[in-house]
């Protein structure tokens, strides 16, 4: 064993789907573990899929995220990066500073457009298919100081038609995901 294994924290608010796709990606994986799975959230069904899988996970209100960094600390102490999988709660400063580069995110949408404040979930594809957008997509970036600005690693596109729905627009987007998001992540980390 010359390499460490590479430890993830996964932040979730909700469903847990990216998680789970993400823990299915690197089940097999020695040099990648997720380790802890972290919610703002009691109720997101993620949690269930972290102890469906044995993973050892922790509710931090948004609360405790703002006033509590020592918590926040105590939870990702031996992780190596953080990634955000449908994570509502904007990253504190602190955290950011101390992982530079190391926090990753998914946005459904190419950004720059339709991020920022207000900008989640199905506010989104409402206002893709309001702007009648002929496409979309997600990217994938480094989280910085500022909502939705931080470095591009990747996007992916997916065409529009005039007949999708914020519905379908958010079919579409989940599949981009659920093939993209993992292995993007696998080549951030292992790059170094």
């Amino acid at each position: 064993m010359d390499k460490k294994t590479i430890r993830l924290a996964v932040f979730v608010s909700g469903n847990g789907t990216n998680l789970e796709n993400i823990i299915n990606y690197f089940h097999d994986d020695k040099a990648v573990e997720v380790s802890v799975v972290v919610s703002n959230r009691e109720d997101a069904f993620a949690l269930q899929r972290a102890k469906n899988h044995g993973i050892p996970s922790v509710v931090i209100s948004r609360k405790q995220f703002a006033e509590e960094p020592e918590t926040v600390l105590s939870a990702v102490k031996d992780c190596d990066y953080i990634i955000l999988a449908g994570f509502l709660v904007r990253v504190p400063d602190y955290l950011i500073e101390l992982y530079p580069n190391r926090i990753i995110n998914i946005h459904p949408a190419l950004l720059p457009k339709y991020g920022g404040k207000g900008m989640y979930g199905h506010h989104i594809h409402e206002a893709v298919k309001a702007a009648g957008e002929k496409e979309t997509g997600i990217t994938i970036h480094f989280v910085n100081n500022e909502l939705d600005a931080g470095e591009h690693i990747a996007q992916y596109r997916v065409a529009l038609t005039d007949d999708d729905t914020p519905d379908t627009i958010a079919e579409k987007i989940h599949v981009l995901e659920q093939a993209h998001f993992p292995e993007v992540i696998e080549k951030v980390i292992k790059a170094e």
